[in-house]
């Protein structure tokens, strides 16, 4: 199954990095073999800020969800409580204010995972962060809250995959393997801009296409092309770029600068320009 291990998502997507890990410190860890069709990888977060410390971490997400164990982050009133959450695909910014001390084991999720493998509709998760027991089983929420505060990451990623494991289908799904292809190949050739293009380059019709991600990701191929574009443009910002902002949307594929900028200040918060700005501070 090797399009099931090709990228499918970046791993861009935190708003000025640099400043992030001034704060929070950051480890990505690879999941299993087993599990390696429908994880892309594990990421684990720690903090410890003096009392008078607080940090807003901004993230443009991806087209994917996420399952986290959260110990030390404000618990949300959705969430009941509940330290292990299932996170959807998050159209907008998503910002989330760390102080104190803090864990967090995160399990990203391919795109269309939840669905494939456990039946839940994406469009459901869309936006919404829900207790794990809403969409997987009690076996799985419980081997994740073996999770302790400050688990050393490999600990926590073989804690993580034990649990999941059994989630796995006995049977391969060809509607998600469909999925994956498209994504992998949205990922990796940025020429692709218009959902005809990917479309006619993998023979299946608009339409078809436009359920095929409504039903396992949650949102459209048009939206992700579009995410994939914005990750590429942030990233830049934050590496440095100081050519004509009119440049650099033209080479992610906007081919008017007022509709970037409408793009960029929709989704980061503030127009291009100002981000430079403070990224640059």
């Amino acid at each position: 199954m090797p399009t099931r291990t090709n990228a499918t998502t970046t791993r861009a997507g935190i708003l000025r990095p640099e400043m992030f890990s001034r704060h929070v410190t950051l480890e990505r860890t690879d999941t299993s073999p087993a599990l390696a069709p429908w994880v892309e990888y594990h990421w684990t977060l720690r903090w410890d800020l003096p009392p008078d410390v607080a940090f807003t971490s901004a993230i443009v997400p991806h087209p994917s969800s996420t399952v986290s164990v959260e110990h030390g982050t404000a618990r949300r009133p959705e969430t009941a409580g509940e330290a292990v959450v299932v996170t959807g695909v998050v159209t907008h910014r998503f910002d989330v204010e760390v102080h104190g001390r803090g864990w967090v084991h995160g399990v990203k999720l391919r795109p269309g995972a939840v669905t494939a493998l456990t039946g839940h509709d994406a469009k459901a998760l869309v936006d919404r962060t829900v207790p794990v027991r809403e969409v997987l089983p009690p076996a799985v929420g419980a081997g994740l809250r073996e999770l302790a505060p400050d688990t050393p990451s490999a600990v926590a990623t073989a804690t993580a995959c034990a649990a999941l494991e059994s989630l796995l289908p006995a049977e391969p799904d060809p509607s998600y393997d469909a999925l994956l292809r498209v994504i992998a190949d949205m990922l990796a050739d940025r020429s692709l801009l218009r959902v005809a293009e990917v479309a006619e380059r993998h023979g299946i019709g608009r339409r078809s296409l436009e359920r095929l991600f409504a039903r396992y990701v949650g949102v459209g191929p048009k939206w992700v092309l579009a995410r994939y574009r914005m990750h590429d443009v942030v990233t830049a910002l934050d590496e440095g770029y100081a050519g004509p902002l009119a440049d650099l949307a033209a080479t992610f594929g906007w081919f008017d600068q007022a509709h970037f900028g409408r793009d960029f200040a929709a989704l980061v918060g503030c127009p291009p320009s100002a981000y430079r700005r403070r990224s640059q501070e």
